[in-house]
């Protein structure tokens, strides 16, 4: 395992060598800290006191985290299926005791990442297990240690497993994806969204954002393109990117009724 390599202490991204900048940070989707441009590493997370937090979140999801959490406190879910486990988003932090507590819930057979503010050390994970990461092609600029593990894929959809579904929603990035998971719920579908459409604090409903720190808002186009490509997948709950931030039930129709609301504002162009 590298320990030594630089994570950016704002997003949490961990790059294949040093340098000054974080372009993920600069980019109006994200921010540099107040302080300026900081870095750690694996081993200094783990010097400072960070440790892993695994803890069920859901039927057959196990939520994959650090405590304290670092970054921008964003947990990974790990979908347990019986043809393999995906590991969905990332965390930064992992060391050799987290890898043995996730090995004994069945190990990942394969990575997938919504967006890069949540690819953290994605390559680490991914050569511990031995498991390829697929991420969209419209995001490979993005991603901050090149590795042969990364599998970029193209279009729509891409089945990464029985029942497992990506789908590329394309909100706060081109290459944004949300995972679909048929036999989820008892059969009545779950949708993993980290914050493509991202569980609010009301649990009832999601948001759609170009950039959530800057408050830029995603366009309604990118949004109707999301909702259609959704539609051929029924899902009962929305498990956000944090802990808790779960739409527990009907969670289809959730995401609908949020859109229709962010749409009816976002075009309203009425009297003021």
């Amino acid at each position: 395992m590298r320990e030594d390599l630089p994570i950016c202490r704002t997003c949490g991204v961990q790059y294949g060598a040093p340098r000054e900048d974080c372009p993920i940070c600069e980019d109006e989707r994200q921010y540099v800290g107040w302080d300026g441009q900081r870095w750690t590493t694996l081993a200094g997370l783990r010097e400072a006191g960070h440790r892993g937090k695994v803890a069920e979140e859901g039927p057959g999801i196990v939520g994959v985290g650090a405590e304290p959490p670092t970054a921008i406190s964003q947990r990974a879910l790990l979908v347990r299926t019986p043809s393999g486990n995906v590991l969905w988003d990332m965390i930064s932090y992992l060391d050799d005791e987290l890898v043995s507590q996730v090995r004994e819930l069945g190990g990942v057979a394969a990575i997938a990442i919504s967006h890069p503010h949540f690819y953290g050390s994605m390559i680490e994970w991914a050569h511990a297990f031995d498991a390829p990461v697929h991420i969209h092609a419209a995001d490979r600029p993005w991603v901050a240690r090149p590795d042969d593990s990364v599998v970029f894929w193209e279009g729509e959809t891409h089945e990464i497993g029985d029942g497992l579904t990506l789908v590329n929603a394309g909100v706060h990035f081109a290459g944004g994806q949300v995972l679909h998971w048929r036999d989820g719920e008892e059969g009545r579908g779950a949708l993993l969204s980290g914050d493509i459409f991202t569980v609010v604090p009301d649990r009832r409903h999601v948001g759609f954002m170009y950039s959530y720190p800057n408050l830029i808002p995603e366009r309604p186009r990118v949004i109707r393109r999301a909702l259609r490509l959704m539609e051929p997948y029924p899902f009962e709950r929305v498990y956000g990117g944090w802990w808790g931030r779960v739409v527990r039930t009907d969670g289809a129709a959730a995401v609908r009724r949020s859109a229709d609301r962010y749409l009816e504002r976002a075009l309203d162009d009425g009297p003021e």
